[in-house]
């Protein structure tokens, strides 16, 4: 939880701040970008939210900071349960955000693809009850696609909960040895039906890009 007496010098004065714990992952920039900037090593608060959006964005921000280093002067609870109630975030085309980022992917995103051949968690979020949830309305999961080893996170759990498929190449297979699909080599897969498993060595030397529809990539901290 965010402490005030460790907010940053250079967050501009009001009701949301960053503390000194931040991690700088990038992703409360991304969330509310009118409210959070970078500023030398750390996201500072730039711009206090305002209009009903920012505020959305901001407690959104909040939720997700994996290392909770983000907090406001009095807690709207209206506010956030109305934000943890907006995720998974849709994007585009059963493409989801997950949010509620972990501190054990670095703070990564993940993301969830529902298709009628079996819904996608791609990488993985914190293992929470609101998640767990969320995912089981929206049909479960029946694969775990695992970009590669850094990004693992709560798999485990998330995979015994929904008897779900964790795919990760040989190379990074050390980081969840028990998965049930293992990658070898370095050729294109036809996984299932709209989806395509791209190894790229080079970031890690198993990792793995995922193409869903010949449009979206999921690289393993990108989409």
């Amino acid at each position: 939880m965010a402490n005030v007496s460790k907010s940053l010098s250079t967050n501009v004065e009001g009701h949301v701040f960053v503390d000194s714990t931040y991690i700088n992952c990038d992703t409360c920039r991304q969330l509310a970008p009118f409210t959070f900037q970078e500023v030398g090593e750390f996201s500072s608060v730039s711009h206090q939210p305002q209009s009903p959006t920012e505020m959305l964005q901001a407690y959104q921000a909040l939720l997700t900071c994996p290392v909770g280093s983000i907090g406001t002067i009095e807690k709207n609870k209206n506010l956030l349960l109305k934000a943890q109630q907006s995720f998974p975030i849709l994007l585009a085309n059963q493409v989801y955000y997950n949010g509620f980022n972990s501190e054990k992917s670095f703070g990564a995103n993940s993301y969830f693809v529902t298709h009628l051949d079996g819904n996608w968690l791609i990488d993985s979020p914190r293992y929470l009850p609101y998640l767990v949830e969320a995912f089981e309305a929206m049909g479960g999961i029946r694969y775990i696609f695992l970009t590669h080893k850094d990004d693992v996170a709560d798999a485990d759990r998330y995979a015994k909960k929904f008897q779900a498929t964790r795919i990760i190449h040989q190379a990074d297979q050390e980081a969840m040895l028990e998965s049930e699909w293992i990658v070898e080599g370095q050729e294109i897969i036809q996984a299932a039906p709209d989806f395509q498993i791209i190894p790229v060595p080079g970031h890690t030397a198993g990792s793995l890009a995922l193409l869903y529809k010949e449009t979206y990539l999921f690289t393993g901290d990108h989409l």
